[in-house]
């Protein structure tokens, strides 16, 4: 499991790449990894934003594409996507590359 500086950095190197390609203008970690509290089992929270809507497909490529270079399972999520419930909580604790 990579530790949130690992995560971090390889978003960083990414980031022109996954600019370019999927047309995201921010992206962090943050849940259990974010925390330095993720285990073996823990998946990577991702918050994205894109600069212009995206599709269906162009999303599930991207998070796959996170998956396989973070080698680990990708929850990808929109800050539109998040119940207002924890909106608060997630944007205070994500960590952007």
């Amino acid at each position: 499991m990579r530790s949130r500086d690992e995560a971090l950095a390889i978003l960083q190197q990414l980031k022109g790449e996954i600019r370019s390609r999927f047309h995201v203008i921010r992206i962090g970690i943050f849940g259990s990894v974010a925390r330095g509290e993720q285990v073996d089992s823990s998946d990577i929270d991702i918050l994205v934003e894109f600069s212009q809507p995206v599709g269906f497909f162009t999303f599930l490529e991207l998070e796959e594409f996170l998956s396989d270079h973070l080698e680990a399972p990708v929850d990808l999520v929109t800050p539109d996507a998040l119940k207002p419930l924890i909106r608060d909580r997630i944007t205070s604790e994500v960590a952007y590359a």
